[in-house]
Order: C-alpha cells, then sequence, then structure tokens
C-alpha cells in the first residue's frame, strides 16, 4: 500500500509539472494565469511531499517489500541513518531532488511577480525541468519497485510498477558503511541539495527572459536572493562534507580533489562569479551576455554534478550505483546546453549591446578580472576531473589525475583571486586613480608584509604558506581598515560606538556580507595552506604498552578493544596521547574500525585530538591482539580551516537575511546587491 501511494504521488508531481510547464510558457507574453500557475506548483509540491513521506515511512517501518528498503535500509539501522536513508541512495537522492525543486518553485511562485509574464516563464522553465526529475522517478529511477524475488536473504528481481504481488527479505542489507559512520550524512547531502537545485530558479529567469526578448536587470532582480542562499548551501554543503571527510573516512585528509569533490566545487566557483559579475550588470548594464552565460553554466554543472555522483560513470567514494539514470542525466545535460545556447544565440542581438568598460583600472575592472579568475578556476577543475573520463572512453586507457596537478594548477590562481579579493571591494567604478586606489591599500599592504614576515620568524620556509598568510592578512586588513572608517564616519557624526558598529553592518547587509564572505575565504586559504603545507605524518608500529615519539607528542598504546553495537561491530584502541617526555597525559584517543553486516570491506573512523595549534590524527593501518600499526598526522591550524568555512556561510546568510523580496519590481529593484554600489564611492 505504501508504494501505491508513494508511486501515485510521483504520477501526480510528474503531471503538475507538466502542467505547469505548459501554463508557464503559454502565459509567458501576458502573464494573466497567476492563479493557475500557483495552484500547478501546489499540487506538486503535494505530490513530491507525499512521496518522500512515503518512501521515509516505508524504511521506518521496514518493509522490505520495497526494492529499496530492503536494500539500503535494515532493522538494527539506527533512527537516525533510516531517516538520511531516504537520500543515501541514487533512487531516493532523485527524490529528495524533486522535492526540494518543487520547495524553491512554491516559495518563488509567492514571492516572485509574475503579473508581467517574466514570473511566468520562468515557472514554466522549471516546470520542464521538473518534468524531468519527475520523470525519472516514474521510469528509471522508481523508489517504490517491489520485490519479485529473493535469493539467499537478498532481493534480486523487481516489479517496476508497484502492484501485483511481491515478496520481501526478512532482513534489509542496511546503508552503505560510509553513509551510516556519521552524522553529518544527515545534513551533508540536503545542503548541497538546496545549493544545487536553487540555482534552477536563477536559471529559469534567465532562460524566461531571452525567450521573452527581455532587457535589462529585471531577472536579476527578482532572482538575485535565491543566487545568495543557494550560494550560501552549496558552501555550507562543501564545508561538511570537507568536515565528513575529514573525521569519517580515515585517509588523513578533507579534500583529495576527488572528482565528486569537484563536481560539487565547480558549480560553486561558477555561482561565485555569476553573483560578483551580477552586481556590475546591475550597477554599470554591463557584462549582460556574460551573466546569462554563467547562470546557464552554473545550472548545467548541477546536472553534471548529478552525473557525476550518481551515475556510476566513475569509481568515487560518492559513487554507489549504474544504471540506466546515467544515461537518462547525460541526455539531460546535452538537451540542457544545447536548447540553452540556442535561446542564447537566437537573442544575442538584444545582450550585446551593453555599455562597454571604460577602464580595466576600476571596480568594474575588478569584477571582470575577478571573473576571469574564476572562471580559469572552474575549467581547470573540470579538464582535470573529465580528462581521465575522455582517455578511457577514446582509448580504453585508464589514466589519473591526482592531487599534484591540482595543488599545482590552482595555487596561484587562488593566490591571484586573494589579491583581487582586497583590491576589488575598495576601487572605485568607472576609473581608479592610482592614488585613491594606493591611499585606501597602502596600510593593509604594510599588514601583509607583516604577516608574510612574522610567519618567516616563526620557522615557517613554505613559500605557498608564506604568501598564502601574506594575502589573507592584506585581504582582512582592507576589511577591516574599511570598516573602521565607515564606523568612525558614524561616531563623529554623533552616533554612540556600538549602535554605529551595528548600525554599518544594517545598513548594507548585501556589501557586509560579501565582505564577512570575504574574511571566511582567507581564512580557509589559511587553513588550508597550514595544513597541507606545514602537516607531517608517520606510521607506527606499537606492542602493547610500547610509546612512539612525534612532533612533540608521545603515543602509548594501550591495548585493543571491541564492542558490539546495534548495527556494527567497532574493533578499535585505546591510545594515550602524552607531551613529548610521556609524562603529562594529554588526551585518551580510540581510533577505531567498524564491521558492518552485509559489508565486505570494515570502515575505518580516525581519533582526533583538536587543538587551537594543531591537530593530532589517528587511524589504524593494521593490528592484531598484541600490536598495532597507526597512520599519525599532525594539521596545524585546522580550526582556521574550519571557522573560515563556517564564517563564509555567515557571510551569505547575512547578505541574504538583509535583503527583502520585492514581488512588485517591474524595473530596476532597488534591492542592495551582495556587495554594495556605494561602499567605497568614487
Amino acid at each position: 500500500m505504501i508504494a501505491i501511494v508513494g508511486y501515485a504521488a510521483i504520477v501526480v508531481a510528474l503531471g503538475a509539472a507538466g502542467r505547469l510547464a505548459y501554463d508557464g510558457l503559454a502565459s509567458m507574453r501576458d502573464g494573466d494565469n497567476a492563479g493557475a500557475l500557483r495552484r500547478d506548483v501546489a499540487v506538486m509540491l503535494g505530490g513530491a511531499a507525499v512521496a518522500m513521506l512515503a518512501l521515509e515511512v516505508a524504511i521506518v517501518s521496514h518493509d522490505f517489500s520495497i526494492e529499496y528498503v530492503a536494500l539500503h535500509s535494515a532493522t538494527t539501522t539506527p533512527l537516525i541513518f533510516l531517516l538520511a536513508g531516504a537520500w543515501a541512495a541514487l533512487e531516493g537522492s532523485i527524490v529528495l531532488w524533486g522535492l526540494v525543486l518543487a520547495g524553491f518553485a512554491y516559495v518563488a511562485s509567492r514571492r516572485v511577480d509574475m503579473g508581467d509574464g517574466l514570473g511566468a516563464g520562468a515557472m514554466g522553465i522549471i516546470g520542464l525541468v521538473a518534468v524531468f526529475w519527475f520523470g525519472m522517478m516514474a521510469t528509471v529511477a522508481n523508489p517504490f519497485r517491489l520485490c519479485t524475488e529473493v535469493v539467499s536473504g537478498v532481493c534480486q528481481a523487481s516489479a517496476w510498477l508497484p502492484i501485483g504481488a511481491a515478496v520481501a527479505p526478512l532482513e534489509g542489507l542496511g546503508p552503505n558503511p560510509l553513509l551510516q559512520n556519521n552524522l553529518l550524512m544527515a545534513i551533508h547531502p540536503p545542503m548541497l541539495y538546496l545549493g544545487y537545485v536553487g540555482l534552477t530558479v536563477p536559471y529559469a529567469f534567465a532562460m524566461a527572459a531571452l525567450l521573452r526578448g527581455d532587457q535589462g536587470t529585471v531577472w536579476l532582480e527578482r532572482t538575485h536572493r535565491w543566487s545568495v542562499i543557494s550560494w550560501t548551501f552549496l558552501t555550507f554543503g562543501i564545508v561538511l562534507g570537507a568536515w565528513w571527510s575529514y573525521e569519517v573516512l580515515g585517509w588523513g585528509g578533507y579534500w583529495a580533489w576527488d572528482p565528486v569533490e569537484n563536481a560539487a566545487f565547480l558549480p560553486w566557483l561558477v555561482a561565485t562569479a555569476f553573483i560578483h559579475s551580477a552586481i556590475v550588470q546591475r550597477r554599470r548594464g554591463m557584462l549582460q551576455a556574460w551573466n546569462l552565460i554563467l547562470v546557464i553554466a552554473a545550472f548545467a554543472l548541477t546536472i553534471f554534478g548529478t552525473f557525476l555522483t550518481r551515475s556510476g560513470t566513475i569509481f568515487s567514494v560518492h559513487s554507489f550505483t549504474q544504471s540506466a539514470v546515467g544515461p537518462a542525466l547525460l541526455g539531460f545535460l546535452g538537451i540542457v546546453i544545447i536548447a540553452s545556447m540556442t535561446v542564447f544565440a537566437m537573442r544575442s542581438h538584444l545582450v550585446a549591446s551593453s555599455p562597454r568598460l571604460e577602464s580595466l583600472a576600476s571596480r568594474e575592472g575588478a569584477f571582470l578580472v575577478n571573473n576571469l579568475l574564476l572562471t580559469l578556476f572552474a575549467f581547470t577543475v573540470l579538464i582535470g576531473t573529465m580528462y581521465p573520463l575522455l582517455i578511457e572512453a577514446l582509448s580504453s586507457r585508464d589514466v589519473s589525475v591526482g592531487r599534484p596537478f591540482f595543488d599545482r594548477a590552482t595555487m596561484p590562481i587562488a593566490f591571484a583571486l586573494l589579491l583581487a579579493m582586497g583590491i576589488g571591494p575598495i576601487t572605485p567604478y568607472r576609473l581608479a586613480r592610482a592614488g585613491i586606489v594606493w591611499g585606501r591599500i597602502r596600510t593593509p599592504v604594510i599588514f601583509g608584509l607583516f604577516g608574510g614576515a612574522g610567519t618567516v620568524l616563526l620557522g615557517v620556509s613554505a613559500i605557498g604558506v608564506v604568501v598564502a598568510v601574506m594575502l589573507a592578512t592584506f585581504v582582512i586588513a582592507v576589511l577591516v581598515n574599511h570598516y573602521r572608517q565607515r564606523v568612525a564616519t558614524r561616531v563623529n557624526a554623533g552616533e554612540a560606538l556600538l549602535p554605529a558598529m551595528a548600525g554599518v553592518l544594517r545598513r548594507e547587509p548585501g556589501y557586509w556580507g560579501g565582505q564577512i564572505s570575504h574574511l571566511g575565504v582567507a581564512l580557509v586559504v589559511v587553513g588550508i595552506a597550514a595544513s597541507t603545507g606545514l602537516a607531517e605524518r608517520t606510521e607506527v608500529r606499537l606492542e602493547v604498552g610500547e610509546a612512539a615519539v612525534f612532533e612533540g607528542y608521545c603515543i602509548v598504546y594501550d591495548g585493543p578493544f571491541r564492542r558490539n553495537e546495534p548495527n556494527r561491530v567497532v574493533d578499535g584502541a585505546d591510545i594515550r596521547l602524552l607531551t613529548a617526555d610521556c609524562a603529562r597525559p594529554i588526551a585518551l584517543l580510540q581510533p577505531r574500525v567498524n564491521q558492518y553486516p552485509n559489508a565486505a570491506q570494515a570502515v575505518a573512523t580516525p581519533a582526533v585530538k583538536k587543538g587551537w595549534r594543531q591537530d593530532v590524527y589517528l587511524t589504524i593501518v593494521a593490528g592484531s591482539s598484541r600490536s598495532i600499526v597507526l597512520d599519525v598526522f599532525v594539521f596545524p591550524l585546522m580550526w582556521v580551516l574550519w571557522t573560515g568555512g563556517l564564517i563564509t556561510v555567515l557571510g551569505g546568510l547575512w547578505a541574504f537575511a538583509g535583503v527583502r523580496f520585492r514581488p512588485s519590481d517591474q524595473s530596476r529593484s532597488e534591492v542592495p546587491p551582495l556587495v554594495s554600489e556605494s561602499s567605497g564611492a568614487e
């Protein structure tokens, strides 16, 4: 019964999506069908919500007659991972995608004006996108297939339609071990999906504007908030993914340039470029064509990322299956790119007549440089990610592009971006005279040089770390100096200090949200540079009671332990961490290896002693009742990395919360941009 209800809900959502596409595109010229559009969206959201609820009920109630439940849950799985199991595998993750898309469409239909046809056209485009996702749920990615044959306790065959006789194994196989090993699994994928799917809204408005032949910035004004919140969710998802990798996978790091990590990073880079270049178009009317290309690319890259994650095309910790979904996603990606670029080409004469850049030495020029660097960064990552797949497809040879390539290729771009990040916000529009710019950056440059010199005096010889600290200090000093000046202006006008400090942030939330994010990115760069350039690693073999000294720490092996938990068997080691003289205890660490039922390979989980100066990271390589082999890592300043990531997210939230929807705007909106147009004025 649950399967019938769930599948029927998908069919209802699919029908509503088709109706939304028809009503929206038919009303794109006159926009006189807002009521019908809102009804279509509400029905689509209802169907998506019922489908997800049915899937959750089936999983929690252990209805193993449904193939998805039998293959991806078990009675011993803890409740939180049962709930997360609804999106932990292919079909369920597509249900989540459809629910998030319907949710965004619902909010957009209530918040964005559809009276002039632009909003109606955008809803039509969203409807077309939704037809694909719900169509996949109804066909090749049906999460409610009934199990029809059980062999050795495992569901081996299933029926596409959830009608007819079904058999159920006595126990399910359980989730992928990696996906029930840490609470972050319940948060990381939904955050990424909110970021991925949210980019559909600006894409839909951009395509509607092109189809209508609209010029100007109306579509940018109406989607500004959607772009910011999607970027913020995507940022949060990436940060949580890095944290999950660090805390769970046990390989000794947080970012491996894994193809699917890159697939999340690519739309983030392009969306970042789009948010910045949109400011120029809204302020000066420039970069119209470029913004359309960026928003198309950002949306296409979300489809590309889903293809890499869920198609099974690549071997990755994130890829779990091979099915007909891969070709479907690839076909949809091709349709999106071809159709979007065709419409763009047909309307190119309308968007190619924007004002020209008066001088590269201006804030517009700084934004353009920023955009080019972000695009180059994205292109470099894309080439490194796709090169092995292309070579394998063309020649059947297996090649790999590893971390050394990405580190060497992207480090100069990252440093150039930091420099642009510091100079851009304080550069005047139209024309920036050298004397004015130098006056604004002179003090921050001095601070940056002192930061680099201080790093060298502390004994750091890695040039990458020194440059990263120097540039990050410069960026932070620019931000602090500018904020101090703005506060001083209000204080000199008679305002008290604390209200002045709060007032500056509240008066221009878009600008200061962007600057807070810049602060976070600067800290992230320092954290990455320190934790990679200054990290130390060794492998130690210890008998019970033995000690080893490494990087100022004494590591003592007290012995093994075993715990039987409801969903796994835990084999671990009690490791005492002491000062270098082995006299004063610091912490008791318990790295472990978890063995899950029906999983051929155990999952190693590290133990981490976090500190302000550095983290000590232990993971088990091998062991017996008398001895153990440990990988020992010392990562400096990891807290800077995590703090910077969260500050970046907070900056996006501040910008989002401070900018209100203006549903009635028919022309240029007064919504403040992510980076203020008045700050750092000429």
